[in-house]
């Protein structure tokens, strides 16, 4: 199975220290992995901060019992049940999440003070939950951000393609040109851009070193996303760099290569990249080419050791 979210690992947690005996967190770290069944691989999947996900998500889960009053933190990095705790466990409900926390007053006071401003400052209501926001944060804070970034990226990448097919040809060629250097190519040499009426296919050369030995040769096609780049451009682009006496190449496209122009790229001696749209848009936000960076976010967590040094 999927690693829970953190909501519904809360139950689990309580039953794992039920007992009453303090259990260090990664304790019940392992406990969530017997529990709930995990592979080896679900094991090792990380969150944005590098942190293993099922850690992050024990800690979470952890962090909100602890605030509605039904865990304690007795020394460091060690949990046990409280009175209001095993009171819950007496009658156990099918499922313990943010929802039902809401019933414990300190729990409220805690959301207040976590609500945020851009909703106005609203106070909850333990008798009106709001479905919404905790469908919302049935994640841990960092996957929420992780999630947000990812539709944000897919939506910039989809906007930025669109772009480039906007652009005449001459552009778009600088365009690519522009990336590619971004990436770190001419660094020690330098790119020119060769695309103009007789350029025999090639619409851009870069030099590796500074005598122009090293080079790699670009062609840019500015396609619609429906016109499939087939077998014969790759052809004639192959066909450019040997008149050029070269044996690289990158083809860049805003459309997409079929089958057979993916596999003459491979037969051929030459060293071909294709590059179609979706890589081109990715490439393009990730090296920060037509696009700006418009904020960032910081979480934060108490440094338990820096209270043990005091």
């Amino acid at each position: 199975m999927t690693i829970p979210d953190f909501q519904t690992m809360m139950l689990p947690i309580l039953k794992a220290v039920g007992d009453g005996r303090a259990v260090p967190r990664r304790a019940l770290a392992d406990a969530m992995v017997a529990e709930f069944g995990l592979t080896d691989a679900e094991q090792e999947q990380t969150v944005p901060s590098g942190a293993k996900a099922i850690d992050n998500r024990t800690w979470w889960a952890i962090t909100h019992l602890f605030q509605a009053g039904l865990l304690a933190r007795p020394q460091r990095g060690v949990v046990e049940i409280t009175d209001a705790g095993r009171a819950v466990l007496a009658q156990p409900p099918p499922r313990v999440d943010m929802a039902y926390l809401l019933g414990y007053p300190q729990y409220v006071a805690f959301r207040n003070r976590s609500k945020t401003k851009r909703e106005g400052g609203a106070l909850i209501d333990s008798r009106h939950t709001d479905t919404r926001e905790t469908e919302t944060l049935l994640v841990a804070p960092e996957e929420l951000i992780q999630r947000a970034m990812d539709e944000n990226r897919a939506a910039v990448m989809s906007d930025i393609l669109d772009r480039a097919l906007a652009v005449d040809p001459t552009t778009f060629e600088r365009l690519v040109l522009r990336l590619l250097e971004a990436m770190g190519y001419g660094k020690s040499g330098r790119i020119e851009h060769s695309g103009k009426s007789g350029d025999r296919g090639i619409d851009g050369i870069i030099s590796q070193d500074p005598l122009g030995l090293d080079r790699v040769y670009m062609q840019a096609k500015c396609y619609a996303r429906n016109n499939v780049v087939q077998r014969p451009a790759i052809q004639g682009f192959v066909g450019a760099l040997l008149g050029a006496q070269g044996d690289r190449g990158v083809f860049i496209t805003t459309s997409t290569f079929s089958a057979g122009a993916r596999q003459e790229a491979e037969r051929v001696n030459a060293r071909i990249v294709l590059i179609d749209g979706e890589r081109l848009a990715e490439l393009m936000v990730r090296h920060g080419v037509g696009v700006q960076a418009e904020s960032t976010a910081v979480l934060h967590r108490v440094d338990e050791d820096f209270f043990d040094t005091l």
